[in-house]
């Protein structure tokens, strides 16, 4: 392991993990950037009350349409739970899908990230309570009826236009609800996943119909059908705008194109891309795009990669360029190897709050590990600090793993951040630490002494900040 190469000024040079710590600063979210962080926080607060708010909204649909007056013994209450359970399914089904439209609040308040686990965590619910407003249903009428909850729903397939739509719903459902399950997932091809993962789109537009031409809550004329319809055309608008227009006119506008492939070490490689109006993308250092090299056999294929080099546009530069650092991960990743000059190439984004957009301090620190590593020297070139306010520590294997350190070495030297390299295995006996044998019973604290007082950003395999 090496200590810190860099030494922030006002500090000795040379200093290794253990000296005294520096005593906190006060008032740490004083500053520049206090104002930007409470809006953030204030954005995220009106998406929970926006969220909570919706729900509660599609209940109130049918209690202001005098549900409860209808209710008067248990079949009622069955079918009255049912319908309950109908709105809420397909109100938590609208936010799923503003979740994952990539609206720029959204991502700016909690970034794309935790917007999609969100998306994933409302998964299960949406779809339980859809099989109960099914089940529910099926029940109510049935009992009303005199059948059986099985008769009854044949009885609706059969009888009642527009109720075949809502079993094929269920079904595309269920089926993008099952191969989204982790266990079930693994099993499939990324591609087999997304293209199913589509279907929820279909599965939305064919429960459509038999909600206006057999449920009473929206019959027309009615302020709820109103609602629910501008429900639909708002979420369909905002995917189309921020799914598919944003993306093609960013490509057109960008017009980018591979300029060359440059190998790091075995495995890991860079590309670097020239294009126009580059210095519109500039600042989004740590933020991630998402590429499609329009290669045969490629053009498919999403690729959300970070940036490893802010866009270049100065005077000095003759050609507008910026960069992506890649590790082979598998055949999708390892095929960008062998990408020539010139392909063309889609872009959307930029996404994430990886970025000086989530400062809220001063001070910060950046820890990078493996490929992760990258990420921080595009953010270490983009966001502001002064010099003796950064800290980075990049963790790896070996020194070959030090993806683009001599450029990240240059970059602290140059800013006046410190910079620490964290090089070897970890102990045999506590593979759970993220710190190389060597460093002994060193903490985080050792190494950036006030980091309580700092904006942490961290980057590398899933499992090793965890």
């Amino acid at each position: 392991m090496k200590s810190q190469l860099l030494a922030s000024p006002g500090q000795r040079v040379g200093t290794s993990p253990g000296q005294p710590p520096v005593p906190a600063r006060r008032n740490p979210t004083r500053g520049r950037f206090a104002a930007q962080h409470r809006r953030r926080m204030f954005r995220t607060d009106m998406l929970t009350v926006a969220l909570w708010a919706s729900l509660a909204a599609a209940l109130a649909l049918w209690l202001a349409d005098g549900g409860m007056s209808s209710v008067g013994n248990l079949t009622q209450a069955v079918t009255a739970v049912g319908i309950l359970a109908g709105l809420a399914g397909m109100d938590l089904v609208f936010l799923m899908l503003l979740l994952a439209a990539r609206l720029p609040f959204v991502d700016g308040a909690v970034g794309h990230d935790r917007a999609l686990e969100f998306h994933r965590k409302l998964g299960k619910p949406a779809l339980y309570l859809l099989l109960a407003h099914g089940l529910l249903l099926a029940t109510g009428y049935g009992m009303a009826e005199g059948l059986n909850p099985v008769s009854e729903a044949v009885a609706l397939w059969t009888l009642v236009p527009d109720m075949w739509l809502a079993f094929v719903s269920m079904a595309l459902f269920i089926a993008v609800v099952v191969t989204s399950l982790v266990a079930v997932r693994h099993r499939f091809p990324y591609e087999f996943w997304y293209f199913v993962h589509l279907l929820t789109y279909l599965a939305v537009a064919v429960a459509l119909p038999h909600q206006f031409s057999v449920g009473g809550l929206f019959a027309e004329g009615t302020w709820q059908r109103w609602y629910w319809l501008l429900l639909y055309i708002g979420t369909g608008s905002a995917l189309a705008w921020f799914r598919i227009a944003r993306p093609v006119i960013a490509t057109y506008r960008h017009q980018l194109t591979v300029r060359r492939v440059v190998p790091l070490v075995p495995g890991v490689f860079s590309i670097e891309m020239s294009g126009l109006r580059l210095n519109e993308l500039s600042g989004n250092g740590g933020r991630f795009f998402v590429w499609r090299f329009l290669a045969p056999g490629m053009w498919w294929q999403a690729h959300p990669f970070s940036l490893s080099a802010e866009p270049q546009v100065g005077k000095s530069s003759r050609q507008p360029t910026l960069r992506i650092t890649v590790r082979n991960l598998g055949a999708g990743s390892a095929r960008l190897a062998s990408l020539k000059p010139g392909t063309k190439v889609a872009i959307e984004g930029p996404y994430g709050v990886f970025s000086t957009a989530a400062r809220s301090r001063e001070h910060v620190v950046m820890i990078g590990a493996g490929i992760g590593i990258t990420p921080l020297r595009a953010l270490l070139e983009s966001t502001p600090f002064a010099p003796g306010q950064a800290t980075v520590l990049l963790r790896c294997s070996s020194t070959e793993e030090l993806f683009l350190g001599d450029e990240i070495l240059e970059l602290c030297r140059k800013r006046g951040a410190t910079l620490f390299h964290l090089t070897g295995p970890r102990s045999a006996n506590t593979q759970s630490a993220w710190l190389p044998a060597s460093a002994g019973t060193s903490r985080l604290r050792d190494f950036v002494p006030d980091i309580t007082d700092a904006d942490v950003y961290i980057c590398g395999p899933s499992a090793w900040p965890a």
